[in-house]
């Protein structure tokens, strides 16, 4: 649902087209000609090859993960080397069959608190750009629908509807 202010229209002074507004939230403007976004603003017939990403996990969780591992198999080595595995106990052997799985579940805890984050790539100049990156699926979604729907407007040179403009198929009297 939009709200009353979402949808505005304004001249674009430098051609005397209209601009509309499809997205506005602070810091993120899309109009049927810009596209700003955090003190960068691009034309949005200029940009081109528009595909979405996930960026990269967090480091913390990386990190977390890769020395939980390493520990495990040093653990594991220091064990296997010095014979230490044929004495262990069967609980011994439990204990560590469960602190194997560690890593794995720091990976899923990581991965589902602090998710990777949503990025809006595009060629803008002939320069693949990153475009726009958010940690909010809802408003990237938004943001992205909004920027297809300005190149849209752009390429087909306003806001009119193609099939009002043309005629109505009907089929021929048999």
């Amino acid at each position: 649902m939009r709200s009353p202010d979402l949808l505005s229209v304004a001249p674009d002074g430098a051609k005397g087209r209209i601009s509309v507004t499809l997205y506005r939230q602070p810091g993120i403007c899309v109009t049927s000609t810009w596209f700003t976004v955090g003190g960068n603003r691009y034309p949005v017939s200029e940009l081109s090859e528009l595909h979405t990403a996930r960026g990269p996990h967090d480091r913390l969780t990386v990190r977390a993960v890769g020395v939980t591992g390493v520990l495990l198999a040093a653990i594991g080595i220091t064990l296997g080397y010095t014979g230490g595995l044929y004495r262990l106990t069967a609980l011994a052997y439990l204990t560590l069959g469960i602190l194997t799985l560690v890593p794995v579940l720091l990976a899923v805890a990581g991965n589902r608190w602090r998710p990777p984050a949503y990025e809006l790539w595009g060629t803008y100049r002939g320069t693949t750009t990153l475009l726009f990156t958010s940690d909010q699926e809802r408003e990237f979604g938004q943001v992205t629908r909004a920027l297809v729907r300005a190149r849209e407007v752009a390429r087909l040179g306003g806001l009119a509807d193609p099939v009002a403009m043309g005629e109505v198929w009907r089929p021929l009297p048999r």
